[in-house]
């Protein structure tokens, strides 16, 4: 592409290691044309980073380009020496990393941070680059542009951190922006904030992005065209259009395939997966290196694959791809699994009036002197409720899926329930016993049998010992077996998560995501628990790795009868799994019901929300979340806190009713609630239609159902 912006021709980047060298990306080439929007999809370890980081010059130690060349603006990079490459990055290229949390410094100011491209870029002085620090805020669209400069990290939300990442990627009004999974850690409502940014800002500025993501839904609505890496080749280049709805690689058709679905006719209970893992590249096989996962594999396939034609502008690395062009996935049946006549039993976990309010502010935060004869010092701390009156019922072998935002109070629930915090008010009962105000010595018995598998494996693993210290540990602490079976009863955990015996003996490290995920969930099986509160334990895989622990919690939950707390922010992924769903806004239920009663109209106008702002894969518009959700936080809510917790954010409020009286509890069917001032014939049945996304057919509107 003669007029490219950036060119990556024939590029090969290898890693150095102590069992030898690994070809992380192999002779890729990509190409992004002025204003355009490019995707770069793939499983963790495809080699989606190591491309960001050979363009921005930021690979890692041990890291080499071994071939090829990057061309910007029609220049080689490789030609120019480190300091001036340096230079024309920082000036022309932009970058946003995933994490917010980890790329801003905690201890600058959010302007400071921002200003500093400018400065060293740009040459402005102080008083200058502040005045454009200001018009960058303002761009992405914060209210009080000098406040938020004035701020810490730590003061912003998680979406204004990632904005905030943007303005300092715009700072020197590059021509090209570098996303990498800008969007895996936000709230699918923030994140659709971001992608609403992004389009605008692309459009205004001219801008052309690398974006890459696992997030295929956001690839969708972002991009204009993909290519899909695997094991650091190219398996697929295609427009964004053409590649979703005709993928010509299985593997490609392996990650749409794994997707879990909202819409009721394609929501099974078991999702599919690509099986088996990605193949050693120490000693990569010879012919295609997706073979060994295949499903189509045949004849021909042990030879090395080349770049071959599969349509208009798609290219494809398959030599079967007209052969298996009418063949769909193997898809998995749907479970025999009818929740309708199993009979739960009675509640295992039952909540009543559970209420946690935490102190804000430092040791003298809320002392005031009162006026009056004699003057009086008045000490009322300000305060959160985090949970604000919550009745909950689990019963034995059930799953309860809880969804909101950040901030709803959904993970604060899940540690009462497990006696993690201490409740403010309300009970706690776990078969029977009310376990809200016991001793901590006399929770042993309940520790046993009630464990929580948290989002983040690798913080949540101990990195200096092995997969099998780590399951040994339990096994001790609470006398399950003897010592000399402890051996052989980490080996039994392991194979029940479906991994290797072999994994006893390795650290965390030698693990991937998924695998470490499921060390957890294994950790958390050792001490044979009945009840297992999973915080959002899929949130941050890879589709298929996601699929795969998905189907793994199910395949227990049968096995051994479990009932789960799956919190999560994400509805399909709920959905799948879920036989009821709570969902929670601001320390409250928002609705209740069976996955599919909250998955159909009417809906409560928060479910609306949850539901329109999470990207599709099918590519039909988004709906206008300006007329589904007010220009408020997501921590805004009454005025005084006595009506409904959502009215500052609502476009269908009853002002005077909303704001003062606590919202009524409407029940449209058996077993469903929503709490809400609306009559059940004014609640939502419909999403708002929209302008046509990109890409897609004018007059296309987004559909009336989720997804």
């Amino acid at each position: 592409m003669d007029d490219a912006l950036l060119s990556i021709e024939n590029l090969t980047v290898t890693y150095d290691t102590l069992a030898g060298p690994v070809t992380a990306v192999d002779d890729l080439s990509l190409a992004i044309g002025p204003g355009r929007a490019v995707g770069l999809v793939g499983e963790s370890g495809s080699g989606k980073s190591t491309v960001a980081g050979a363009v921005l010059d930021l690979l890692a130690p041990g890291a080499a380009i071994d071939g090829g060349r990057i061309r910007f603006e029609g220049t080689d990079l490789a030609s120019h020496d480190r300091a001036t490459r340096r230079a024309l990055l920082g000036r022309r290229i932009g970058s946003v990393f995933q994490d917010p949390f980890t790329s801003l410094n905690p201890a600058i100011q959010v302007g400071d941070q921002i200003a500093e491209p400018m400065m060293v870029h740009l040459g402005v002085g102080a008083s200058e680059a502040r005045a454009m620090t200001l018009e960058r805020l303002d761009e992405m669209g914060f209210a009080r542009p000098a406040e938020i400069a004035g701020a810490y990290p730590h003061q912003l939300s998680g979406g204004m951190k990632q904005r905030a990442l943007i303005a300092a990627a715009l700072a020197c009004e590059p021509k090209l922006i570098i996303l990498d999974e800008p969007t895996t850690a936000l709230d699918v409502t923030i994140e659709a904030q971001i992608i609403d940014l992004l389009e605008r800002l692309r459009t205004e500025k001219g801008l052309s992005y690398l974006f890459i993501s696992h997030n295929l839904g956001v690839v969708r609505r972002v991009c204009e065209e993909v290519y899909v890496l695997y094991a650091g080749r190219l398996m697929e280049r295609a427009d964004t259009d053409a590649l979703f709805d005709r993928p010509s690689h299985p593997y490609t058709r392996g990650l749409l395939a794994s997707l879990p679905r909202l819409q009721p006719p394609h929501r099974v209970k078991r999702l599919s997966t690509i099986p088996g893992e990605l193949p050693d590249l120490l000693a990569p096989p010879p012919g295609c290196i997706f073979e060994a996962r295949c499903p189509f594999s045949a004849e021909g396939c042990d030879r090395p694959q080349t770049i071959r034609v599969a349509g208009v502008r798609q290219m494809t690395r398959c030599h079967r791809h007209a052969e298996i062009a009418g063949e769909a996935w193997p898809s998995r049946a749907r479970l025999g699994h009818d929740f309708s006549r199993k009979g739960f039993g009675d509640a295992l976990v039952n909540v009543v009036g559970l209420k946690k309010r935490f102190r804000m502010g430092g040791l003298f935060a809320g002392i005031k002197l009162k006026p009056g004869l004699p003057p009086r010092i008045v000490n009322a701390p300000p305060v959160v409720k985090a949970v604000a009156g919550i009745d909950l019922v689990i019963r034995p072998g059930e799953v309860v899926g809880l969804v909101g935002e950040s901030g709803s109070g959904k993970s604060t629930l899940g540690r009462l329930l497990l006696r993690l915090e201490d409740p403010t008010e309300g009970a706690v009962e776990y078969d029977g016993l009310a376990i809200e105000r016991l001793p901590q010595r006399a929770l042993r018995p309940f520790r046993k049998e009630a464990q929580i598998v948290f989002q983040n494996a690798d913080s949540s693993l101990n990195p200096r010992k092995t997969v099998g210290e780590t399951l040994r540990r339990p096994l001790a602490l609470f006398g399950i077996v003897p010592a000399r079976e402890r051996a052989k009863r980490v080996g039994d955990l392991l194979e029940m998560v479906r991994l290797p015996r072999a994994y006893a003996t390795r650290y965390p490290h030698q693990l991937s995501g998924g695998e470490k995920q499921r060390v957890a969930i294994a950790r958390a099986l050792a001490t044979e628990p009945k009840f297992i509160v999973c915080d959002e334990p899929v949130s941050a895989l890879d589709v298929s790795v996601q699929a795969a622990v998905v189907n793994l919690l199910a395949d227990l939950r049968d096995e051994l009868g479990l009932s789960y707390l799956f919190i999560s922010h994400d509805l399909a992924v709920v959905a799948q799994l879920s036989d009821r769903i709570a969902v929670m806004y601001r320390g409250t239920f928002a609705e209740t019901g069976t996955a599919d009663q909250v998955l159909s109209p009417p809906f409560h106008p928060y479910t609306l929300v949850l539901l329109a702002s999470a990207p599709r894969v099918d590519g039909s518009a988004m709906p206008d979340r300006s007329a589904l959700l007010r220009d408020a936080a997501p921590g805004a809510g009454a005025p005084d806190g006595d009506g409904c917790p959502f009215f500052a954010r609502c476009p269908s409020r009853i002002e005077g009713t909303c704001d003062e009286l606590p919202p009524p509890r409407r029940t449209p069917a058996k077993g469903h609630a929503i709490a809400c001032h609306l009559k059940l014939d004014a609640l939502p049945t419909r999403f708002v239609p929209a302008a046509p996304a990109m890409g897609a057919a004018p007059g296309a509107v987004a559909s009336a159902g989720p997804e």
